[in-house]
């Protein structure tokens, strides 16, 4: 697992040295190891502050990312943390910076080929604003080098992000229509200000991220034993005598 030196986790998360020393009292970040008198930080330190920042772009208070952080499962690394993430990213806006090339290669911790680029183009996350300047997806950045790194081609990148875009919107709409037939009227009736509702739905959101997250793990590992399930099968061995 890589290691960062607190100027080089600044520079990926973009988030100050005392902001990140904060979260480190606070209990949101691990203590880092120490290797002499530096601090030695990880990929999980750098997901867990990505993660902070999209909840931050949501409008969680520091006490219920605090709570957010506290659900993560004790043994969650880089991957875990960002799916976590991802999930939250599609309620988010995407809140993009303005950065040089210099920069967006800073942020995602290497440098880039115009090949890289284009991927991360096709994925949505940086569009070219001018000569040499980029408008760039932060919240989805780390994720997206991630995928990029382990080799998958930027055409699969870009299926990957339809199959999520057209099941994220199938959920959106059926879970309108769940709020339009069975819980707009009983807020109508009731006479709920405006204000007071759309406070509510803001806090049903999370509540949201959290069954989706539960839905797609449970997803995950009925799939994963339905293929050992059939792949051990003497059907698909061949059968007995085979």
């Amino acid at each position: 697992m890589p290691e960062f030196t607190l100027d080089e986790l600044v520079a990926r998360s973009g988030f100050s040295a005392r902001t990140i020393r904060f979260y480190t009292g606070r209990g949101m970040l691990t203590a880092p190891a120490r290797r002499g008198r530096s601090a030695s930080y990880t990929a999980d330190h750098l997901a867990r502050l990505e993660l902070v920042r999209g909840l931050q772009a949501h409008g969680f208070t520091l006490a219920a990312i605090e709570s957010y952080l506290a659900r993560l499962p004790t043994d969650a690394g880089p991957e875990t943390i960002a799916l976590y993430g991802t999930l939250v990213a599609p309620w988010i806006p995407d809140l993009p910076e303005t950065m040089t090339r210099a920069g967006l290669e800073t942020r995602a911790g290497r440098a880039l080929t115009e090949d890289d680029v284009a991927a991360l183009r096709a994925l949505g996350v940086v569009e070219p604003v001018g000569e040499g300047t980029y408008r760039v997806a932060t919240v989805r950045l780390s994720l997206s080098i991630s995928i990029l790194d382990l080799g998958v081609s930027p055409t699969a990148a870009v299926a990957a992000q339809a199959v999520f875009t057209r099941h994220g919107r199938a959920i959106a709409e059926e879970l309108t229509e769940v709020f339009r037939e069975q819980m707009w009227p009983a807020y109508k009736e009731a006479g709920t200000p405006p204000l007071e509702l759309r406070e509510t739905i803001e806090r049903f959101k999370p509540l949201t991220i959290a069954a989706l997250v539960t839905s797609y793990e449970t997803a995950i590992n009925e799939t994963r034993r339905e293929i050992v399930a059939r792949r051990t099968s003497p059907e698909t061995r061949g059968g007995p005598d085979a």
